[in-house]
């Protein structure tokens, strides 16, 4: 197996990780809230750190580092698909799941307020920001099939690599 598959596995994590890097200061640093699907996009970034790392790591083993990153391609995949829906709910091509801009059930008005105080209420169609027209969910899809991309060529290659090398 050639080198293709485990330094696609390094890029995908550190492209993950520094994409999650970005949103938690957003989030922390310029006070951008994050919706539900916000989220919902951070959880695959996390596993594609996890996989891409793991493939690098297992270079030694070249079935086990491809498989890996095979993995991180489909939760490269995951979170551009969760990221292409909400550019679908910011544009109001559609709707947002049932968490986009919910607040949590409360028993009486105090209980309500109290809630909203210390979380604020952050809506799925609302673009907290944006850069060259671009939200930041339309940021993590260009990247996620960057990356799936990246991944995919990798295994490919070292896929065919390997062939060529066998008698």
């Amino acid at each position: 197996m050639g080198r293709a598959v485990p330094l696609a596995g390094l890029l995908i994590a550190v492209a993950s990780a520094a994409a999650l890097g970005l949103a938690f200061l957003g989030q922390y640093r310029f006070d951008l809230h994050p919706c539900v699907l916000c989220i919902w996009q951070r959880w695959p970034h996390g596993a594609a750190v996890l996989l891409g790392l793991a493939a690098w790591a297992l270079r030694g083993r070249p079935t086990v580092s491809m498989s890996l990153l095979g993995l991180a391609v489909v939760a490269e995949l995951a979170t551009g698909g969760i990221g292409a829906f909400h550019v679908g709910v910011e544009q109001g091509w559609w709707q947002g799941t049932a968490g986009c801009g919910a607040v949590a059930a409360a028993d009486d008005l105090a209980s309500l307020r109290a809630l909203v105080m210390v979380q604020p209420v952050v809506r799925c169609d609302d673009v907290a920001f944006a850069l060259f027209g671009l939200s930041m969910a339309g940021w993590n899809v260009v990247l996620a099939v960057a990356l799936a991309g990246i991944g995919t060529a990798a295994i490919a290659r070292d896929a065919i690599n390997g062939k060529e090398d066998r008698p």
